[in-house]
């Protein structure tokens, strides 16, 4: 289930709960990029940087235009996980399967405990 609080996309499973910010022009069944932040049951919480290969393609011709990367020649970031399909729903099932497989604690990158709500 996805729900939105004006600043926040959350997507909420049994086994956790993924919480996406609002990027002007990236809706939920489109999104072909997502900075996530997973939060466990027990409070534990994870990052990752969601991606379709269109995105990353993207990212790496703005690079050429730009000179980064020297000239777009390479693409990386901490934490990512490239999905097939655009939207929230793919990219939660993708987290869904990293956890289920145990993965998930090698894929994405732990973050300290929650110390005020502010801190998503």
């Amino acid at each position: 289930m996805i729900t939105f609080d004006g600043t926040f996309y959350r997507i909420t499973d049994p086994e956790f709960e993924m919480t996406i910010p609002a990027w002007v022009g990236y809706e939920p069944d489109t999104a072909d990029e997502a900075d996530a932040t997973i939060t466990f049951p027990d409070g534990a919480r994870r990052y990752a940087t969601l991606m379709t290969l269109d995105a990353v393609q993207r990212k790496m011709d703005q690079d050429a235009r730009t000179g980064e990367s020297p000239g777009g020649r390479y693409f990386w970031c901490s934490d990512l996980i490239i999905v097939r399909d655009v939207g929230y729903e793919g990219m939660a099932a993708a987290i869904r399967d990293l956890i289920s497989s145990g993965e998930i604690d090698t894929a994405c990158g732990l973050l300290g405990p929650l110390t005020d709500d502010k801190d998503e």
